[in-house]
């Protein structure tokens, strides 16, 4: 599957980026379009892009992951029949913050306010656009957490994310469940047989060409008719590729879906610590630079931290002692101070600084509803766009990459002379 080289120079379909998306639309169209070739690159050194699983020798190789881990709107979610029939185990498990879920904190006054703002997001007719901030009662005492949720939800601040977009928000029906084997195994398990170059860092894309796209990357140069796009925004916007004929809307467009930023610390505590199996916890209510606690998901001896917004940028560039330390406090006020000394820091991701991503999941500015769009639209019909950025309705999640990378997929296989064609048109 994986091969240290570009192998094939000249292929119909060139995929860039080894993430849901590119993933996704690389299996469909080896599923629908067979006799299409295709050569996936991938800049990194793993498959699944932000979904990402490890399995850390101190939780005794338990998986964990470090980017997505959440099947949201499982029942509607392709990834869970993708589960399904790769054997892999979907647990059921109400997933703490939702109805029949567990959560250490029940406040009914937070639980009310918490609604009320999240219901006048969905119900806001306005034309304008404006920060989700702006729905914030004066005063509110519940304003922080409703913040925090707010950056878990974005990855960024309220007041740096676009209301319209927030309302288009929709992952879908269902519950939210989780894959025991991780969501990045599972990513990287339906890559299957998929041609893929890992450390293939694409500088260039030439469109010139009426029929084939040029690609230049740090191994030379490839040739395709077609090509998928996956990058993320912050790649796009930085350009670390360049477009020729350039392409200023879609750097705009970029621009104006930034990463947000969310992070995960996964500490480890003795077995025999009576804690609460599979349960939530929020730091705390009085600041939305705050972090969620997952307890003993699975029922294993481990917590996992969520940061979220700013609080994750500065605990990234701080550094593993500041976060351990940063959650030590906040888990020592809510368990108790004693419990500072039985956690054990295993492992924490970094998508900020990770070097072909930067980011976690793509929010719009306010004034932007319209980027999504206009980042996913084709160019010339040979240039494609997919990721979850360009999900108007299920952005920042993997199932709304997978969504995007298969309609762009879709658009190939329209174009794309069948082999029936090919062959009259041999014989003629």
């Amino acid at each position: 599957m994986l091969s240290q080289a570009v192998v094939r120079r000249e292929v119909d379909v060139i995929i860039i980026g080894a993430g849901a998306a590119g993933i996704a639309a690389g299996r469909h169209l080896q599923t629908v379009r067979p006799d299409l070739s295709l050569q996936i690159l991938e800049a990194g050194a793993h498959i699944g892009g932000r979904a990402l699983t490890v399995r850390p020798k101190l939780l005794a190789r338990q998986p964990v992951d470090l980017g997505c881990g959440w099947l949201h709107g499982a029942q509607t979610n392709a990834w869970t029949s993708v589960a399904g029939d790769l054997g892999l185990a979907v647990d059921q498990t109400p997933a703490p913050w939702s109805d029949g879920g567990r959560r250490l904190q029940n406040d009914e006054a937070a639980d009310a306010a918490i609604g009320d703002f999240f219901e006048r997001t969905e119900n806001y007719r306005g034309e304008s656009d404006k920060p989700l901030s702006d729905l914030l009662e004066p005063d509110n005492p519940w304003n922080p957490r409703i913040e925090a949720i707010g950056t878990y939800l974005n990855g960024a601040a309220l007041d740096q994310s676009s209301l319209l977009d927030y309302a288009n928000y929709a992952p879908g029906e269902g519950p939210d469940w989780r894959v025991r084997e991780g969501y990045g195994a599972l990513i990287s398990t339906y890559a299957g047989t998929l041609p893929i170059s890992l450390h293939t860092v694409v500088t260039g894309i030439d469109h010139c060409s009426r029929t084939s796209v040029v690609v230049e990357t740090n191994r030379g140069a490839l040739t395709a008719r077609w090509v998928i796009v996956t990058l993320s925004t912050s790649m796009l916007a930085r350009e670390t590729i360049r477009f020729t004929p350039a392409l200023p809307h879609k750097i705009e467009a970029a621009t104006s879906l930034p990463l947000g930023l969310a992070n995960k610390l996964f500490l480890r505590v003795p077995s025999d610590l009576d804690l609460p199996v599979d349960t939530q916890a929020y730091g705390s209510a009085k600041t939305s630079a705050t972090g969620s606690y997952h307890i003993r998901a699975f029922g294993q001896p481990i917590i996992e931290a969520y940061f979220a917004g700013p609080l994750a940028h500065d605990l990234e560039r701080a550094g593993d002692a500041a976060a351990l330390a940063f959650a030590r406090d906040e888990l020592g006020g809510v368990f108790g101070s004693a419990i500072r000394g039985d956690l054990e820091f295993v492992t924490m991701s970094g998508w900020a600084t990770s070097p072909h991503i930067g980011g976690a999941y793509a929010y719009a500015r306010p004034g932007a509803v319209s980027a999504r769009g206009v980042l996913a639209e084709p160019v010339d019909g040979r240039l494609l766009f997919a990721g979850e950025a360009c999900s108007v309705a299920r952005y920042s999640t993997a199932h709304g990459a997978f969504e995007t990378g298969v309609a762009a997929a879709e658009r190939i296989i329209d174009a794309a002379p069948s082999p029936a064609a090919n062959a009259l048109a041999n014989e003629s």
